[in-house]
């Protein structure tokens, strides 16, 4: 009898595919690591089954063609695969391109989920939705919910406790259940809200403030019209529980302007809360027109550009603004409209056939709860989540098209970001992606129905879908004749690995840099070769500079050769800045209020919101972050975020040491301005983890260290060694890790001292600054292993510095005098191989 034999799934090394796809992207190494770090098709033990971004794109174009085909007049292969290749026009982001097609993992393709609990105040109520967050995480999914509904601190309650704790209890238990759960390498990300109205608004503004408190989620208030004209009118404002309710239980008269000083001056000094202003949210939503159906809008996803209903959920696909410029930064550059709209209207019906790749991956999850072998009781909490996803989903068929490369687009347009000319037609390319959107989806209904809730007589009041009745009446007739496919559509959503992989400028953002400067070790007795310096240990150095992609563009189209470029000194490449549409439109050049004007006049054309953060500098007054703020409120925009340079460091209060003239210390009183580097990377707590330890004359000097998530530290297993450099510049001092790749270069991962929670890092400073001190390393050992605090992740992260450095202590060192064996009891114990052996019993502790 003949036997069927399963054909072998072809895969491939981290290194085939790194280096397939750095000829893929062009030579662009950081695209080709994240693209093969985080998209690439694996299975759950690392195989990658892609060679490069082709291979993925040919497995998202074969699920969505399958998909059109249940409908009429659908999208072949290949004309969905033309959309998507080479990222140049339509990029389906995370969720999406990481699981369609995906069979070696159950997972949801939604970016984005929020849930709640029917405002049920008890604490099976509040537990049930800590273990809907974790089903979800467990899933790849973000996840917001909101606490307005949680009785005051001190309110009477049922039971033995006699009064209520209040918000911020819950708030340290939803942020801890993130931070256990990781998501294919990745941490949970969750959002926590809260109503300004509620008594306990003022707490949960203050709960970020203390040191590793809340450190697992983004939290935002949600501000209503009221509270902020008492703000600008300098009048009381009420605060009661329950919020909404015309008989409160609990009511207060508060200082409106003291409390918006208290979420300002918290901002400014943390970078949180964000603020939502809350009534322009729930006025324009279109899903809201549904509230009484279930769609009442009570929370955002992590990055704040989804505003949901309980337990509805939303998928993201990102159009590249740059690809529809034709001549780009030539006198005869224009936007290309028609193809522009042809695009839309396919990208509109990509999504919506996701939605139904997400259904069947629903269905998959269920199917898996159902065969798994808890009790029934146990199970039943996560299948009821996905029964109620899945209902929401097919109910509302939500969408969340956004956008990429606006700054790239602007510069190719010859308009300067920020200016009054490059925000209208920022808001004419908007208007135009909302309107046939719009058109597309009612097209789709045509085609295969209306999402089943659908009634225009709920939405003739909505301002957003007035908008558009009064840029098309022709639409809003169909609209109302045939219905529209999706609940909601459009969203701007974060796309930091997405602009990478497009190389072009992050979402709405402007440039950040339209250049950087590199380095790579080289041999100086080697023809050709340019020796830039020489460094301390006799290595020499050649420093280049690597260029905004889109910026090589324009020196290209304008008669530069990027080669000569590249080795123009610092003077000559600033001069040739001044000449390009990106002089003064960079992330810190652009006046900070325009940019949220120019985000209040597109969010007008954006059915959800818009994910924004306002990066300001450090000198920035408290008086600066109000006028950002106030400016959002009044333009129109939905939330707001604002980071000023260094802020996040500000939560922490550390005690810098003056330098100490008599040093008895073994290293010198400044800190070299380079240092070698042990890479150290062990399993915590079955979690993937890595330290950078600086060494001075081979002995530890300072470290750096936390969980490893490759969109943040893209360096490869195999790298042991390296340099610490710290750089000094006019935003400070940061701490830069270099190492020498198998090909010759030296690659740079820019700030250390950000790659990790900002509250190891002021850890890390205090460990630190006692290595330098000279304190032998098992009297530092001791010292770490004693501090522990009501905190799992910084226990688990001290448990980690611990680990790491056990590895320098020299074996035969004796253990701390009175430390007995927890074996025998004998005063012997000693460090061997970094563990702690008792020479009497043999017992061995290792960290």
């Amino acid at each position: 009898m003949e036997q069927k034999t399963k054909q072998k799934v072809k895969s491939y090394t981290f290194d085939e595919a790194y280096e397939a796809s750095v000829k893929y992207f062009k030579g662009d190494e950081m695209a080709a690591k994240v693209w093969v770090s985080k998209y690439a098709l694996k299975d759950s033990f690392g195989t990658i089954f892609e060679l490069t971004p082709n291979d993925m794109h040919r497995r998202l174009a074969k699920e969505i063609a399958r998909i059109e085909k249940n409908y009429p007049n659908p999208m072949t292969e290949e004309e969905i695969f033309d959309l998507l290749k080479d990222f140049r026009y339509i990029v389906p982001q995370g969720g999406p391109m990481t699981g369609i097609g995906n069979k070696y993992q159950i997972a949801s393709l939604s970016n984005c989920f929020v849930i709640g609990n029917n405002n049920a105040d008890s604490y099976g109520g509040i537990m049930k939705v800590d273990e809907e967050q974790v089903q979800l995480m467990k899933r790849r999914g973000g996840v917001g919910h909101d606490l307005s509904h949680i009785r005051p601190k001190g309110s009477p309650v049922l039971n033995s406790a006699l009064t209520s704790t209040g918000v911020v209890p819950f708030m340290e238990r939803y942020s801890n259940s993130t931070r256990e759960v990781a998501q294919d390498g990745r941490r949970g990300a969750l959002m926590l809200t809260i109503s300004i109205k509620h008594p306990d608004s003022e707490e949960f503004i203050d709960a970020k403030m203390e040191a590793g408190k809340i450190t697992g989620a983004n939290v935002s208030v949600k501000i209503d019209d009221e509270f902020m004209r008492a703000v600008v009118e300098g009048k009381p404002y009420i605060q009661q529980y329950p919020i909404d309710s015309p008989n409160p239980k609990f009511r207060k008269e508060i200082n409106a302007r003291e409390l918006w000083k208290k979420i300002i001056h918290n901002a400014w000094k943390s970078a949180e809360p964000g603020v939502l202003f809350w009534d322009t949210v729930t006025r324009e939503s279109v899903p809201d027109c549904y509230a009484d159906l279930g769609y009442r809008t009570v929370s955002t996803n992590p990055c704040g550009e989804i505003p949901l209903c309980p337990y509805d959920s939303c998928r993201l696909l990102a159009l590249n603004l740059y690809s529809y410029v034709e001549n780009p930064f030539t006198p005869e550059a224009h936007f290309n409209f028609d193809l522009f709209k042809k695009h839309v209207h396919a990208a509109q019906r990509i999504m919506d056939d996701i939605i139904d790749l997400e259904l069947e991956k629903i269905d998959a999850i269920l199917d898996k709860i159902a065969k798994d072998p808890e009790d029934d009781e146990i199970k039943s909490v996560e299948r009821n989540l996905w029964l109620k996803i899945r209902r929401k989903t097919i109910e509302g068929r939500r969408t969340g098209i956004g956008i990429t490369a606006e700054g790239d687009m602007l510069a190719a347009l010859g308009l300067q970001y920020g200016s009054e000319n490059a925000t209208d037609f920022s808001v004419v390319v908007h208007k135009t992606l909302a309107i046939e959107a719009y058109r597309s989806s009612v097209y789709t209904a045509k085609e295969r129905g209306a999402f089943p809730i659908y009634d225009a007589q709920r939405e003739k009041d909505n301002p957003f879908i007035n908008r558009l009745k009064a840029e098309d009446e022709e639409l809003y007739k169909e609209m109302t004749t045939y219905g529209r496919r999706n609940i909601a559509l459009l969203t701007i959503a974060p796309t930091g690995t997405t602009s990478l992989m497009t190389q072009t400028t992050s979402g709405i953002e402007p440039v950040f840099m339209p250049y950087y400067k590199r380095r790579r070790k080289v041999n100086p007795n080697d023809k050709n070769v340019k020796v830039s310096f020489v460094d301390k240990a006799g290595d020499s150095w050649e420093e280049f500079n690597v260029f905004h992609h889109k910026f090589l563009t324009w020196m290209e189209v304008n008669g530069y050769n990027p080669e000569e470029v590249k080795n123009y000194s610092e003077e000559q490449i600033q001069e040739l800045i001044k000449k390009s549409p990106y002089y003064g439109a960079t992330s810190s050049d652009v006046d900070w209020v325009n940019k949220v004007r120019m985000q209040g006049a597109i969010q007008k054309w954006v059915d959800h919101s818009i994910s924004v953060t306002v990066n300001l500098p450090e000198n920035i007054t408290e008086e600066m972050v109000a006028k950002v703020y106030e400016t959002a409120w009044e333009s129109g925009c939905k939330g707001c975020t604002v980071y000023r340079e260094g802020s996040r460091d500000g939560v922490l209060v550390s005690n810098k040491k003056e330098e100490n003239k008599n040093n008895n210390s073994p290293f010198p009183n400044k800190r070299p301005p380079v240092l070698e580097c042990d890479v150290i990377r062990f399993k915590n707590n079955h979690e993937d983890w890595v330290a950078f330890v600086g060494l001075y004359d081979g002995r530890p000097y300072e470290i750096f260290t936390g969980l490893i998530e490759d969109d943040v530290l893209p360096v490869p297993k195999s790298v042991k060694k390296g340099r610490i450099l710290k750089i000094k510049d006019e935003n400070g001092s940061r701490y830069d890790f270099q190492y020498v790749d198998k090909y010759g270069y030296t690659n740079t991962m820019g700030g250390l001292s950000h790659m990790f929670n900002k509250e190891y890092w002021n850890y890390a400073k205090l460990i630190s600054g006692v290595l330098r001190n000279g304190m032998p390393i098992p009297d530092v050992v001791n010292l770490v292993s004693s501090l522990r605090l009501d905190n799992e992740s910084i226990n688990s992260w001290i448990a980690g510095v611990e680990r790491a450095l056990r590895r320098y202590i020299p074996d035969g060192t004796k253990a701390k005098p009175g430390k007995k064996c927890p074996e025998c009891g004998a005063e012997s114990l000693v460090y061997q191989e970094g563990c702690l052996t008792c020479q009497n019993c043999g017992h061995s502790k290792c960290g």
